[in-house]
């Protein structure tokens, strides 16, 4: 139990736990059978480099020697920071409530990839500021109406972050329900890179300014005041770093929260997890906190260019498949990433083998 739990567990905080607790462990066999038959495909022996990586892992994940991800989908979570009020973002807040009709309008980055990699996209009010009930083809999970100011106090009450955990863990159950077989991360809300350096900064002991940057654009004087606001925020909360819901609680952001959550569903589900960015990998970071066999469940989908990233990945233990400089969010790394996985699967499934090719193997 940590600091947080009250004698008796509310339903929420039980069903965290419980989720906790199964996260398998992955079998050694399952990698061994996925590496006889990546070797007995018609190419040299570890030729196609850390897409047979990906594919034996796919294949412990799900104990299956023949695994389809054809069926994919990115939760985009959507919440408001109160920590903007302390000018710590480049656009105002009312910009999240403006992407989230975007997402649903199918004019964002994120719906351009996703159409054309096949990937359904599932826009989440998990936290926006003010009523979206008229919004169509949102879902609505909203548990806040944002964060409160971190920079002031806890940006959530227990319960709040309880309720978001829990909106994460239940996504992860619709979507094994629904036969996803691969399930992307992706967020929106302003002022949540605040939320994340804050994250990175107590989990990994590093100065504040050492894992702050820019976010959607900040100049030098809003990129140094960003980096006091995170001081402030510490010094006020005193988070524990031994303690992620403390941490979570304190200075983290409901979608945040319920990626978490997500994540940790997904791999008591036996579902990989593609990790976006630098939120994302914030919230993967929390989850392997929480129970560090999450790790083998997570896919890096890239190195993003904030810096608090790069440290992010080295505490949770992943080398993300692609580094291509970016910092949108929205799920785009992740969705980039499902197309790499994908393409690894269907060369396990559909490359002839030697015997079946009559192609003669290495001498010797």
């Amino acid at each position: 139990m940590t600091a947080l739990a009250a004698s008796k567990p509310g339903p929420a905080e039980a069903a965290l736990h419980e989720v906790i607790a199964v996260v398998p462990l992955l079998r050694q066999d399952w990698y061994e059978k996925a590496a006889r038959r990546l070797n007995s495909l018609t190419k040299p022996l570890g030729s196609l480099g850390r897409l047979e990586e990906v594919a034996a892992r796919i294949v412990a994940i799900r104990e299956q020697l023949r695994p389809d991800c054809s069926k994919k989908v990115i939760f985009t979570l959507a919440a408001d920071h109160g920590v903007t009020e302390e000018g710590v973002s480049a656009y105002p807040k009312a910009v999240t409530r403006q992407m989230v009709l975007n997402f649903l309008s199918g004019g964002a980055a994120i719906n351009v990839l996703c159409r054309h990699f096949g990937i359904d996209v599932a826009v989440v009010d998990i936290g926006v500021e003010g009523d979206t009930s008229e919004l169509p083809g949102l879902l609505r999970k909203k548990v806040a109406h944002g964060t409160k100011n971190m920079a002031c106090g806890p940006a959530m009450s227990a319960a709040e972050m309880y309720g978001a955990l829990q909106v994460g863990i239940e996504l992860a159950s619709d979507a094994a329900e629904g036969g996803r077989a691969l399930i992307g991360t992706g967020e929106m809300g302003i002022g949540n890179t605040t939320a994340a350096s804050a994250i990175t900064s107590i989990l990994t002991g590093r100065p504040p300014a050492a894992v702050t940057g820019r976010g959607t654009g900040l100049d030098d004087a809003g990129l140094k005041r960003k980096a006091e606001v995170i001081e402030r925020a510490i010094a006020v909360n005193h988070p524990n770093p031994s303690d992620p819901l403390q941490v979570l609680q304190t200075v983290g952001g409901l979608e945040i929260a319920g990626l978490t959550g997500l994540i940790l569903g997904g791999a008591a589900r036996r579902i990989p997890m593609v990790i976006d960015g630098f939120i994302s990998t914030a919230a993967a970071a929390l989850a392997f906190a929480l129970q560090p066999r999450v790790r083998h469940f997570l896919f890096a989908a890239h190195r993003s260019s904030e810096p608090g990233h790069e440290t992010l990945l080295q505490f949770i233990g992943q080398a993300p498949l692609l580094d291509l400089n970016m910092r949108l969010g929205e799920g785009t790394g992740a969705a980039l990433c499902m197309a790499l996985i994908e393409s690894a699967i269907k060369l396990l499934n559909e490359m002839a083998t030697f015997s079946s090719a009559g192609v003669s193997e290495a001498i010797g």
